[in-house]
């Protein structure tokens, strides 16, 4: 298939990129580089430095013969969203409709699109939370993820865009940066590698459900799936509390280190956790990498010189 991935030189899309062209799909990349890195294109991809609101993506469309769009572009950090949800909104959902637009006029019927658990259903009324479970987004990013769900809803009723949304749990491992949801494991890379402790707002029993990147690259395989469509989480269904990942990091590490601990931030969800057995019934996805090989893993990629990663250190 010619797939177009958006965001595709960012953390999560750089390793789907991977993945497609490994399984034989050729790969057109959509990516302003303002979060993804040139060196994390893949060198068998097509790319175009664009923006979501640049008119010109329409010349992607009509010289790429795009069958999938995988939109993993968006405006990722909750806090930038709370300080300016204008800016939000135009990225998350107005960049989002252009694209869909795009979609249903050169007749793209297969559209992947990256959401997100914790921040859709907020504080949660059980643990861990089904795709049943009620949308109550806080964050003016989570309200963005929510309505583009109602619009590929929208296009599916009308343009028949078959639509698989992946309600992402809390993302981690390589190529990761230190912003959004997931971003305390690379944060705490980043302070270890430099020999200072590793920084936790609040007591750290704040819980979140972190799942690898190469599990969420599995989805993404599986969502490229003619009949895959319909709403799924991907996440472990376990809590983690930060503590346990501090604590994990400190012993990949190997340094004799301590946490510190600041002041909680206003406004921080206290436990979060996913349900991934409707995808798991559906398609038999399941997360399959340990929590402590993967922050392992991570802990040593981030600890390999390289050009991706300069900006970390």
């Amino acid at each position: 298939m010619n797939i177009l991935v958006t965001g595709g030189a960012g953390f999560i899309g750089s390793h789907i990129v991977d993945a497609y062209i490994q399984e034989g799909h050729r790969v057109v990349i959509l990516d302003n580089l303002s979060t993804g890195k040139r060196e994390q294109v893949h060198p068998d991809a097509a790319f175009y430095a664009l923006d979501l609101m640049d008119p010109k993506i329409k010349d992607i469309f009509e010289q790429e013969n795009i069958e999938a769009i995988n939109h993993h572009a968006a405006q990722i950090s909750v806090t930038q969203s709370v300080a300016n949800p204008a800016f939000d909104a135009e990225i998350n959902i107005v960049g989002s409709l252009k694209l869909l637009q795009l979609a249903a006029t050169h007749k793209v019927s297969k559209f992947i699109f990256a959401s997100t658990g914790g921040a859709l259903y907020g504080e949660q009324d059980y643990y861990p939370a089904n795709e049943e479970h009620p949308t109550n987004p806080m964050s003016p990013y989570g309200i963005a993820k929510l309505t583009v769900e109602r619009y590929l809803n929208y296009y599916r009723e009308n343009f028949n865009i078959q639509p698989a949304i992946l309600r992402y749990s809390n993302v981690y491992g390589p190529r990761q940066d230190p912003h959004g949801e997931a971003g305390v494991v690379a944060i705490f890379c980043k302070q270890l590698l430099k020999d200072q402790q590793p920084v936790i707002f609040g007591d750290g029993e704040q819980t979140r459900d972190f799942v690898s990147v190469f599990d969420v690259v599995n989805a993404n395989l599986k969502a490229l799936s003619e009949n895959c469509t319909g709403t799924y989480n991907v996440g472990t269904g376990e809590e983690t509390s930060v503590n346990i990942i501090a604590a994990s990091l400190i012993k990949a590490s190997g340094k004799v280190l301590s946490p510190q601990h600041n002041p909680p931030r206003m406004g921080e969800q206290r436990r979060s956790s996913i349900d991934y057995g409707k995808f798991n019934r559906d398609h038999d996805w399941k997360p399959v990498e340990p929590l402590d090989e993967g922050l392992k893993n991570t802990f040593d990629f981030f600890a390999q010189p390289s050009p991706a990663q300069a900006n970390l250190k």
